[in-house]
């Protein structure tokens, strides 16, 4: 696959250099592109980061970093057998439990939310930092409510990370998963309560926390430009707008559950398989 110019695989995190290390120096070059294309990628076109990782790991399976971000990319692109075969395979290289948590959401993704509950309560799950202990929360809760359990998914979030004033990376998130079960168990009120908060904490706009606030307070944008234009003139710029929505929506984070985790690609994301 083609890789841009302006590529040149220095931008490479100073770990993933290192393990790359290991390889002759052409080939270490040629990966850490790749690799430098699914980062760039992964958030605007899965697909194409996608195709970059099937290279990285065409030309080094052996490498972790690039086990992850095959992982990863097939994580994007809901292929979650693939990614969690991936992730298993970066484990094992590794030894670590950073990437435990998108491993259970993953387990979400093949249909199996009792498996990824398990993983919830695994003794890997203390070794994780905070962060990867609040996105195995997150995991969790999204298990529950795959299994029809709202009100435990509701009780899952609760946390001292959520009763925090502190905003730290993963606040957004979390606040936004917890009105979002609450709105779907029926407490409206409370959603709204939290929804608000997670706008106050969503500095980078990870989430889509404004519009579902705005939703619920019966809040309607509309666009000057359709207020402006009018006949076939208009309906030029209508088209234009309608795609540019279309990109938009593409582009949300999904409802709090699946999809959390890639916040770990966040290496993970950010808020959600073998």
């Amino acid at each position: 696959m083609p890789i841009p110019e302006d590529v040149t695989g220095d931008e490479i995190d100073r770990d993933v250099r290192q393990e790359l290390q290991s390889l002759p120096k052409t080939l270490a070059e040629d990966v850490a592109k790749n690799l430098v294309m699914v980062a760039r990628l992964i958030d605007e076109d899965p697909e194409g980061a996608y195709g970059y990782s099937k290279v990285a790991l065409r030309l080094a399976s052996r490498v972790a970093a690039v086990r992850e971000a095959a992982g990863f990319a097939a994580y994007a692109n809901q292929k979650y057998s693939e990614a969690l075969a991936e992730f298993r395979a970066a484990r094992r290289m590794t030894g670590t439990v950073e990437l435990w948590p998108v491993m259970a959401d993953c387990e979400r993704g093949l249909g199996r939310p009792e498996k990824a509950l398990d993983m919830a309560g695994a003794p890997e799950v203390h070794k994780l930092d905070k962060a990867g202990q609040v996105e195995m929360r997150l995991v969790a809760a999204g298990a529950r409510r795959d299994m029809g359990q709202l009100d435990a998914a509701i009780v899952t979030l609760q946390s001292p990370e959520l009763a925090s004033n502190s905003v730290q990376p993963w606040t957004a998130r979390l606040r936004y998963a917890y009105a979002d079960a609450l709105l779907a168990a029926g407490r409206e009120n409370e959603a709204r309560e939290w929804f608000a908060k997670a706008v106050e904490a969503d500095r980078d706009g990870s989430t889509d926390a404004s519009d579902r606030l705005a939703e619920l307070d019966g809040v309607e944008f509309v666009d000057a430009l359709d207020e402006n234009e009018g006949g076939s003139e208009g309906e030029g710029v209508n088209e234009g707008v309608n795609e540019g929505e279309g990109e938009a929506d593409s582009e949300k984070e999904p409802d709090g559950e699946r999809g959390e985790n890639a916040d770990a690609t966040d290496a993970s994301e950010q808020d959600g398989k073998d």
